[in-house]
């Protein structure tokens, strides 16, 4: 594909307004909590945007419109699943890491059983955001880069690397959500362009229905390898819940609100914004196998191709902008995020005295050495398969175990300390085991590696029960009111997801 001058003109633009409203939002940060939480005062509509933002990249535009092309729309499943758990962590989970006045979520572990279990934890999310999440999203963005435009795919990597990092060094959360609101509306609005371009090529909505009515449903066989419908019962549920309300790099957002009700609305409003993402992401990846199969080679170069056939001339550029906000959105976050737990978690436990003018220079020096890891990494993937199955295996080793610690503890308030410590431990062992022991479906691995993880609290909780609960923080270090539309667009937002599972059963 060629630039046109047009599309130089539209990507160089949208690089530097991005990066221009990015520094001048964060120009005053000068505590850890600026830096950090964006001083606790984001209102809700620039929650919900950058939560959708940061979690929407070049893994999902290269991944899962590739696992579109490969299984069909049954791969939609996380995306609508997600906006029921996002409906939890609205009502349920949000009020009580509010109330708590945290900045991570390792920091509410300690509270709840002691600093082993925090430091694991803390262990685990930087592991995963630098190996697994930040590595994936550099590698789908270059590949893009690689299969578009020509460029070498590690050129590539660090190009995206260093463009993301060098604003995320200097300005910290503030930075980034602006960013994310600028690079969300950028996705949306192109995601929206392709998907009418790909529909219109396809001989319209009706003909694109009736010719892929075999690849529409969200149900497949029990013996499907990769999305059985078992995975409903519980399997698809601890990643969402997990991801969702329990990681780092996602409710740091959320954590950063000035109220419990801008923080339930933005949580919300992203529930909205994720029902619209299959068919903005999935759908052009069903219409690629359609119209290119003969010419896509892997099902990772299904949305590449797809832009390099249908974007005309002066659209490329916007697309290109589009997606490369796209990847640096979740770069930036994740970079965010694994630096906040590090000072944070791991740091400040060490140096307990650390002034705040500290804390953010060695938050700034932590992003840097995550930014440098990371795009190392980035180039290894190019072996391991589709990038958006790569990402679900690998978080799966965490999210079981981090997601029962977190609810069988705040449900069952005796579990002693060490039960947090050991259902950590043990579940990536199980999942692991089952995986690649048996073979099954990497989500009913999770399930059963979530429900041993659990029995592992609860069987510490029966033989070595605490004489007292713990006593949690009740900081409320924002406004605690909560929302009251919250519950019933909640409602809504569920009634909504069960209509399109009945459509696409």
């Amino acid at each position: 594909m060629e630039f046109s001058p047009l599309d130089i003109v539209a990507f160089g633009s949208f690089l530097v307004l991005v990066i221009a409203v990015s520094l001048y939002a964060s120009r005053k940060e000068e505590s850890s909590e600026d830096y950090f939480l964006a001083g606790r005062s984001l209102p809700w509509w620039l929650i919900g945007v950058s939560l959708v933002a940061s979690n929407i990249s070049s893994e999902h535009f290269v991944g899962m419109a590739g696992d579109g092309f490969r299984i069909g729309l049954a791969i939609a499943c996380y995306e609508w699943v997600a906006a029921i758990a996002l409906v939890v962590v609205a009502l349920y989970l949000l009020p009580l890491f509010l109330r708590s006045g945290i900045y991570t979520l390792p920091e509410f572990l300690e509270y709840r059983y002691g600093p082993t279990a925090r430091s694991l934890m803390a262990f685990y999310m930087m592991i995963g955001y630098v190996a697994i999440g930040m590595a994936g999203v550099l590698y789908a963005g270059a590949l893009t880069l690689e299969s578009v435009y020509g460029m070498d795919l590690t050129q590539a990597v660090w190009l995206i690397g260093l463009l993301a990092g060098a604003y995320t060094i200097y300005g910290g959360l503030k930075a980034v959500v602006w960013s994310d609101l600028i690079q969300g509306l950028a996705l949306l609005g192109g995601g929206a362009f392709v998907l009418v371009l790909a529909m219109e090529a396809s001989g319209g909505l009706g003909a694109f229905l009736q010719s892929n009515a075999d690849r529409l449903h969200l149900m497949l066989p029990a013996d499907d390898p990769t999305l059985p419908w078992t995975i409903y019962l519980l399997g698809i549920w601890v990643p969402n819940l997990g991801y969702w309300g329990l990681n780092q790099f996602i409710t740091q957002r959320a954590l950063a609100a000035r109220s419990l009700r801008d923080g339930q609305m933005g949580v919300l409003f992203a529930a909205f914004l994720k029902l619209l993402m299959p068919f903005l992401i999935v759908f052009p990846g069903i219409a690629a196998y359609d119209l290119y199969a003969d010419r896509i080679g892997t099902p990772d170069q299904a949305f590449p191709i797809l832009m390099t056939e249908l974007l005309p001339a002066g659209f490329r550029g916007l697309m290109f902008a589009a997606l490369f906000g796209a990847v640096m959105s979740s770069l930036d976050s994740m970079l965010n995020s694994a630096s906040t737990i590090f000072t944070i978690d791991l740091y400040r436990k060490r140096y307990p005295r650390a002034d705040p003018k500290t804390l953010l220079r060695v938050g700034r020096i932590a992003t840097l050495v995550f930014v440098v890891v990371g795009c190392l990494i980035a180039p290894l993937l190019v072996d391991m398969g589709g990038v958006y199955q790569y990402m679900q295996w690998f978080w799966n080793i965490i999210w079981p175990g981090v997601l029962a610690t977190f609810l069988v503890g705040i449900l069952v308030p005796k579990a002693p300390p060490q039960a947090g410590t050991w259902a950590l431990l043990i579940g990536p062992v199980v999942y692991l085991a089952l995986n690649l022991g048996l073979e099954i479906a990497l989500l009913n691995a999770a399930a059963w590696s979530f429900l041993a993880s659990a029995a592992t609290i609860l069987l510490a909780a029966r033989w070595a029960p605490m004489s007292a609960a713990r006593e949690l923080p009740d900081a409320q270090a924002v406004s605690m009111e909560p929302h009251p539309a919250a519950k019933p667009v909640g409602v809504v937002v569920i009634a909504l997801t069960l209509a399109i599972y009945a459509y696409f059963w």
